[in-house]
């Protein structure tokens, strides 16, 4: 079990909660803001102290880049095992492109297909999306990766979802006022787009609830 002090319990148990809530762990600056540090500096220093401990991994260069480790971790005084790799795996479908007015899920869309552990989701996911483009880059989701989505139309402003919109699919941070949908990239390189009420060809294709990504 690891040693952690309990200001390192609490950011660790922070960053659960954030995943299980929307899918993703929290920024520097969400962990500084709810723990009342002055500074980011504070939370990167915490942040550095848990990867050193081996209760999580951070990625270098991406304000969401922190993942947890598959360990057995103390949080809040409560023991929490996190699901082992030997579990029953979810066969999950990886979507490639996908071909302007067809379902997600068409069979031409599928890659290929993944066996993977369902603890590593904060929902059970119903297909893998590859990434394509950094729009996301600062959420920690780049280039490549796997996203695990949810296939849902119920979702919160704030959450990471998944859009059609005309010919393309998107993945971006949703935010739904009472006459429009505004799809929020995270990446200050990226416009904002905007969806007017009653546009016909932007539909909701599901939730983010996880990522996984290859390397080489």
């Amino acid at each position: 079990m690891l040693k952690l002090t309990a200001r390192q319990q609490q950011i660790l148990g922070l960053i659960q909660s954030a995943i299980e809530n929307t899918g993703f762990p929290p920024t520097r600056a969400e962990i500084a803001a709810e723990l009342g540090f002055r500074s980011i500096n504070a939370a990167e220093e915490h942040l550095q102290a848990l990867a050193r401990k081996g209760a999580i991994t951070i990625t270098p260069g991406t304000s969401r880049g922190i993942r947890l480790c598959n360990a057995s971790l103390q949080v809040a005084d409560a023991q929490m095992t996190l699901p082992h790799a030997s579990l029953q795996q979810l066969s999950l479908p990886l979507v490639g492109r996908v071909a302007a007015g067809s379902p997600i899920l068409a069979q031409e869309h599928i890659e290929t297909t993944y066996q993977v552990d369902p603890g590593l989701f904060s929902q059970k996911p119903d297909y893998l999306l590859k990434v394509r483009g950094m729009s996301m880059r600062d959420a920690g989701i780049l280039d490549g990766d796997l996203l695990a989505v949810k296939k849902t139309d119920r979702v919160r402003n704030g959450q990471i979802i998944v859009a059609r919109l005309g010919d393309d699919v998107t993945v971006k941070r949703l935010n739904k006022t009472s006459s429009r949908v505004e799809l929020l990239p995270e990446n200050p390189d990226f416009d904002v787009i905007v969806v007017e009420e009653g546009r016909d060809d932007f539909a909701l294709e599901g939730l983010a609830v996880g990522l996984l990504r290859t390397w080489g």
